[in-house]
């Protein structure tokens, strides 16, 4: 047994992993919760009425922000990866995007308009320095048993994909219901928790992720005296080469992906919005409302057994992190139960108000109880929709006052912004089998793994064109959510194949002294992609014009499934480029 196979089986160990995976795995938990929690409400906040509490943007005018933010989050990871292979190192360009992303949220959460673009850039340079390097010692963690590399990227994977879950669930509830300075502030919270644990955590990873200088001198001294033989064949200029190119194939073959399935932020968001039936009542809407608990609190119970695992083999030495831990799924956990309590006790009252000297008649929903002729202060937006006022809008916007007329029968609407959160769901739910299928024998090559889950997403988009027949225009029809939900589930399925064993790749690829640059390349080809599917997604309303709403989904069907046929067929080609990397 190697010196390298040795130092893996000697580190501390969780679910057959070592315990530094799952730091990681909570440390990116809390940043994914911060990132995709603001990214929830972001551009509601803009589109809101002044009535709702937010700033009256155009949609045009918020999409262009979002679109301009969105893109240089998977730029400046490129950058970050380089500073951390030249100067800094991992471990220190991790904390430094940390702090500023904790400064960034805390900046939006003021919201005024200059600490609102401040707090945006502070987002996106932060994120360059922290996402392609926290990437990067994941893979270090599996020097000398690279078999177990790709379960351990997909178990990492769960935890950015839990994160995402928890904060769009909450921050985007939050600020909903309560305010958007909340949600704001409730991101940046956690981010801030995962700096301070993700500090007094960094021990457990021994000398991974100090400057990459030191460690490349370390390392060639032990492989000289162990492993010299092995060494002259990673340093072959020419294999090295090969593998560089395979990880650019495999980049370019990723745009087609995340082209398509980033459709989940726009054309499909415009499906569920207004052309899928998304409202529920009696029995639906009690059914509903029970599900939408369990998979609140069940995904909740994984991620917190798993922090149980960790404090049980890490409690002794790193009593801080443990505590910080689990005083903040303390608080995840009372915010569960007061978003299920708040969700279980809504009902819908038809109420009466007086506006502009006529009497109208509309629905408020909400979680208080209220009787017949009981008077109601709220507040009105330009769609008429009716909300109860809270304290900090008066001299803000007109409060009215409306008289409950009728207790109606329980009835919901679907949030659009809802199924967004199936995707994360779904990933909690599969992603530690996908880890087990890695680690067998049936463990399938990269390129036939990333033909898989590029004909996976394409399925899901033909399941969409289906439920799509005979919908939009100036038809009536409206798809069922069935549709939506099967659609997710296909394209998280072809997630599990390709964005976690990207990672995994990438650093099993790359050479030692450009790996931070490599996952910064990587994330590149994601902000081409985001790129592509906005200016895509944008077109939805000209071809449903010229064709149809099924038309649209058609062509993010044909396009992944042909990708993934080709990459399938370069099989060979990209394993002799590997040179023995499995």
């Amino acid at each position: 047994m190697s010196s390298a196979t040795k130092d893996f089986h000697n580190q501390m160990q969780v679910m057959g992993h070592p315990a530094g995976l799952f730091v990681l795995f909570f440390t990116e938990m809390w940043e994914r919760f911060s990132y995709y929690g603001m990214r929830a409400i972001l551009v509601l906040f803009l589109v809101s009425s002044i009535a709702d509490g937010g700033w009256e943007w155009t949609n045009a005018e918020a999409m262009r922000l979002y679109a301009f933010y969105t893109s240089f989050v998977y730029l400046t990871p490129i950058f970050g990866g380089m500073i951390a292979d030249k100067i800094t190192g991992y471990k220190k360009a991790i904390m430094i995007g940390a702090i500023l992303m904790t400064a960034g949220h805390a900046s939006m959460a003021v919201e005024t308009e200059w600490s609102f673009y401040l707090g945006l850039t502070l987002l996106v340079v932060g994120n360059g320095m922290f996402k392609p390097n926290i990437s990067s010692i994941v893979g270090g963690l599996y020097k000398g048993n690279e078999e177990k590399r790709d379960g351990g990227y997909t178990i990492f994977y769960m935890g950015i994909n839990a994160g995402a879950f928890l904060g769009m669930m909450l921050c985007g509830f939050l600020g909903e219901f309560v305010g958007w300075s909340y949600g704001f502030g409730l991101a940046g919270i956690f981010m801030f928790v995962g700096t301070i644990t993700f500090y007094y955590y960094q021990n457990i990873f021994g000398k991974l992720g100090d400057t990459p200088v030191k460690i490349i001198e370390e390392n060639v001294v032990e492989e000289v005296k162990t492993e010299a033989e092995q060494h002259k064949a990673d340093e072959d200029k020419k294999v090295e080469k090969d593998r560089l190119i395979v990880i650019g194939i495999l980049a370019f073959f990723t745009i087609f992906f995340w082209m398509a399935f980033e459709q989940a932020g726009g054309s499909m968001t415009i499906f569920a919005k207004d052309y899928t039936d998304r409202v529920l009542s009696g029995g639906m809407a009690t059914a509903f409302t029970a599900i939408n608990a369990i998979i609140t609190i069940v995904p909740l119970a994984i991620i917190t057994w798993v922090l149980f695992l960790l404090a049980k083999v890490t409690v002794k030495k790193y009593a801080i992190s443990v505590g910080l831990l689990t005083m903040s799924f303390i608080i995840i956990w009372g915010l569960v139960a007061w978003k299920v309590d708040k969700e279980l006790n809504t009902v819908a009252y038809e109420v009466e108000y007086a506006l502009d000297e006529a009497v109208e008649v509309g629905t408020l929903r909400y979680d208080e109880p209220f009787n017949l002729g009981d008077n109601v202060d709220v507040v009105i937006n330009e769609k008429k929709e009716i909300k109860k006022a809270r304290p900090e809008q008066a001299g803000v916007v007109e409060i009215i006052q409306a008289k409950v007329v009728n207790i109606k029968d329980k009835e919901l609407e679907v949030p659009a912004s809802w199924f967004g959160i199936l995707n994360s769901l779904f990933i909690i739910m599969f992603a530690p089998m996908f880890s087990k299928i890695w680690e067998s024998k049936y463990n399938p090559t990269a390129p036939v793994k990333f033909g898989v889950g590029l004909i996976l997403l394409g399925l899901g988009f033909g399941v969409l064109a289906y439920g799509a027949l005979g919908v939009g225009g100036e038809s009536t029809v409206m798809a069922s959510m069935v549709w939506l939900i099967l659609a997710y589930l296909l394209h998280t399925l072809g997630e599990l194949t390709i964005s976690p064993v990207g990672l995994s790749y990438v650093s099993k690829l790359s050479p030692p002294h450009l790996i931070g640059l490599m996952f910064g390349f990587w994330f590149t080809a994601t902000f081409i992609a985001n790129f592509l599917a906005g200016m895509l997604g944008s077109l939805i309303d000209p071809i449903i014009e010229e064709y149809s709403l099924s038309t649209f989904f058609l062509i993010f069907t044909a396009i992944p499934i042909l990708a993934g046929v080709i990459v399938m067929g370069m099989n060979k080609f990209l394993l002799k480029l590997m040179h023995g990397i499995r």
